[in-house]
């Protein structure tokens, strides 16, 4: 981890760097051409600085121990971070409407030259570089607000474009589209701030983990021996590579608490060696292994509740064939009333084995 933080300062320090050189010579060129896009340009190279600034004081909070007001770590104060460069980002784009808007009303002509043309090039091409640079160090690090620095930087290079653009509209035709340049330039960046909030506060709700990670974790504990199944994984995210989770496993109805307690601390342990992740808990779902009955009963029940509309899974089935009882879960899709659903499967089950005590848990589609 403490790795991970000095990469992403020193990615964060380049563009801090960079960011405050290509501010500068804009500034300096925006005012002596009068071109509000290029003062656009600049403020948001400025706002750039900010977000790498606020990236680096974000990381070194999210790399504090864990405390007892904290158990989890500090994780989290990456996306908080993250969340404030999109605001920061925004605000810019937002100042940089204003002023274009007051030189539609208040027009100024520029005035271009080989020396504007030429900054405005060389800003595109350090742009597209530092962009793509620190997008790719944001995705190897798993840092979200190195990704939407990238991001920024690589919209900043498409909107500086069109900054190109009206220069040489200008220099060769006459035609004087600063000001509109210059809006256009602020709705990208707005966009960008609104796209990168969107994303970062996804985060901090908590989203559904990625399919491919869940059913990798899935079949990892599924290599254990004598375990069935795994279900009902759960995983919280408390900061970037900080995921926590619990899980159920479906093991023979014939192992002993001591039998359970061995193959759930080398589950723990294999989980965390391959994937990172520490699984806090591990639930069990007791499999039938001595009764023929049972299994028939289970194949029926399954084929039975999976016929129901949003049904996507039956698991954890056990069946006492002496007392007549049988149990398991039902994981329903969101789209669904889970209330309704689990209804019809009660229904459809007791239909077909009346003499029965039928239980049946409603469980939510949290991961694949």
């Amino acid at each position: 981890m403490e790795g991970r933080e000095k990469n992403i300062i020193r990615v964060s320090i380049i563009g801090i760097i960079t960011n405050i050189f290509l501010a500068g010579v804009k500034v300096v060129v925006g005012f002596m051409a009068h071109s509000v896009a290029i003062m656009a340009d600049a403020v948001n190279n400025a706002s750039d600085v900010l977000s790498s600034v606020i990236t680096i004081i974000g990381t070194k909070l999210a790399g504090r121990p864990a405390d007892k007001s904290h158990p989890f770590g500090h994780g989290r104060a990456e996306y908080l971070t993250a969340a404030v460069i999109s605001g920061i980002v925004l605000y810019a784009g937002i100042e940089a409407l204003t002023e274009s808007g007051k030189r539609i009303i208040w027009p100024v002509e520029p005035e271009y030259s080989a020396l504007t043309l030429s900054v405005v090039v060389a800003g595109v091409i350090v742009k597209i570089l530092l962009g793509r640079y620190v997008k790719s160090q944001g995705e190897r690090l798993s840092s979200d607000s190195l990704k939407n620095s990238g991001s920024d930087a690589l919209m900043d290079a498409a909107v500086s474009s069109t900054t190109l653009i009206g220069a040489i509209a200008f220099m060769f035709a006459g035609l004087n589209l600063e000001a509109w340049l210059g809006v256009f330039i602020s709705v990208m960046i707005i966009k960008a701030g609104i796209d990168m909030f969107r994303e970062t506060t996804s985060k901090i709700l908590g989203e559904r983990e990625d399919s491919e990670l869940t059913r990798s974790i899935k079949a990892t504990i599924c290599e254990t021996e004598g375990v069935y199944g795994a279900y009902d994984l759960i995983l919280t995210n408390y900061g970037p590579d900080r995921l926590m989770g619990s899980v159920h496993i479906e093991v023979p109805d014939t192992w002993t608490a001591g039998k359970i307690d061995v193959v759930s601390r080398e589950i723990m342990h294999r989980v965390t060696m391959k994937h990172n992740i520490i699984l806090a808990a591990i639930g069990i779902y007791s499999h039938n292994t001595t009764s023929v009955e049972a299994s028939e009963i289970r194949e029926n029940v399954t084929h039975s509740a999976m016929s129901v509309k949003y049904v996507l899974q039956v698991h954890g089935f056990y069946c006492d064939t002496v007392k007549k009882e049988m149990r398991f879960d039902v994981v329903i899709d969101f789209a669904a009333d889970a209330e309704t659903v689990h209804r019809k499967v009660v229904d459809e089950v007791k239909r077909l084995y009346p003499d029965y005590t039928v239980t049946v848990l409603a469980d939510s589609d949290f991961s694949d």
